[in-house]
């Protein structure tokens, strides 16, 4: 591709590029010099598993790829110990050193579900920042005025309300945008809530003699709910290393009112497949479920093939159009939670099976209607029984469990 194709492939539904008109310059210079633009994105391992969610920038980054510039994924194991105060209106928890190389390495084996391994270069921050000096960091902090700092919306309405901001909460876009110094950046990629972290990067560069990067900002995604972003505290997310079914049957939950917004964010489905899917929703010609099941096939392909995503839609079809079990299901013994009658309480096995993240979730969900046992709906807190090997407990669409002495 010239520059101008490359640049109208990479601008399709980005939300916002700081500046186009110096992204074009940088991919005609990339052609005319035969050499790739170095494309970076900070990841922090503050959790250990990455959602796609996570996945709308990544995609958009291997587009990069595949036109043959330079990928850097950093893994902020350093900035990860700060933690982004971005959106935040309290100081988040400091993690260890421990806690932090532990999620970067399940962050590497999941980015290689994305991007091409052999072409793609992962770096921890620890790497420079952790060999500055207090001098260099006193001169890293008078590159910028408090005044500046306090822009930033979260930090700004912390002071409004007289909550409190730590010193080091300051150092965090600091450290982020000394990130693209470090690594000569061309164009760096975030979310929308991420701009004041990527202008800070350019900010930066300018300050240290280096040409600014290009700031890429791509959309957030709504959650399962329909109305947050997708989070994993919130609940609402689809992990991209999760079982082939629970994408599958997660994908099928969302309000159909979502769906373009998923083909365009987080599948490879072209633009004119998708006009015409929304075309014929409009219409009338194709039903939501038929293109729900497209569009949750599709995600479970991306993560784990496409025998993977057969499977997963015949045994979506088994349980739920047809009401069959699933054909394998976790085991639980009951061994340990029996009282002396031989009994068990309901909400007892249910937390101990990890069918539910709480006592209280798992009261929730029977006063829904969300919990069976051999088909039967339970209807009441203090249920007892005594387990008989083979039995499945159910708890909502996609949890079951099959239980054993």
């Amino acid at each position: 591709m010239n520059a101008r194709e490359q640049f109208e492939l990479i601008k399709r539904n980005t939300m916002e590029i700081i500046s186009e008109e110096e992204l074009l310059k940088k991919l005609e210079r990339s052609i005319a010099l035969d050499k790739p633009l170095q494309i970076k994105v900070g990841l922090d391992p503050s959790a250990p598993d990455l959602h796609i969610g996570h996945a709308v920038v990544l995609h958009k980054m291997r587009e990069f790829q595949e036109l043959g510039h330079d990928i850097i994924i950093i893994l902020g194991d350093f900035t990860g110990m700060i933690g982004d105060p971005t959106g935040r209106n309290e100081t988040r928890k400091q993690l260890t050193v421990e806690e932090v190389h532990a999620n970067a390495q399940t962050y590497r084996e999941q980015l290689f579900k994305i991007f091409d391994e052999k072409k793609t270069r992962v770096v921890f921050n620890s790497s420079w920042l952790a060999k500055l000096d207090f001098a260099a960091v006193i001169k890293l902090a008078s590159k910028l005025t408090v005044a500046r700092m306090l822009e930033r919306e979260d930090f700004s309405n912390r002071l409004k309300n007289q909550l409190p901001i730590s010193i080091h909460e300051f150092f965090y876009p600091l450290m982020q945008g000394y990130d693209s110094i470090a690594l000569t950046a061309d164009v760096e990629f975030g979310a929308t809530e991420q701009k004041f972290n990527l202008l800070m990067g350019r900010h930066l560069q300018r300050e240290y003699g280096q040409e600014p990067q290009v700031a890429i900002m791509m959309p957030i995604l709504t959650g399962l709910d329909g109305e947050q972003k997708m989070s994993k505290s919130l609940g609402n997310y689809i992990g991209i290393d999760e079982p082939p079914g629970e994408i599958y049957g997660k994908a099928m939950s969302i309000p159909d009112e979502l769906m373009p917004e998923y083909f365009r964010l987080c599948t490879d489905f072209s633009p004119r497949e998708i006009a015409d899917m929304e075309a014929g929703l409009k219409s009338g010609a194709l039903h939501p479920r038929d293109v729900k099941m497209r569009l949750a096939g599709r995600l479970v392909a991306i993560y784990h093939g496409e025998e993977a995503s057969l499977k997963a839609a015949e045994e979506f079809k088994k349980i739920f159009q047809r009401g069959d079990l699933p054909s394998e299901m976790p085991e639980h013994s009951v061994a340990g939670a029996l009282e002396t009658d031989g009994s068990v309480g309901i909400i007892k096995l249910l937390t101990r099976a990890r069918l539910v993240n709480s006592t209280s979730e798992a009261r929730r969900m029977i006063d829904q209607g969300g919990v069976k046992l051999d088909g039967e709906k339970v209807v009441d807190h203090h249920h007892t029984f005594i387990p008989v090997e083979g039995s499945v407990l159910q708890v909502g669409k996609r949890k079951f469990a099959r239980l054993k002495p």
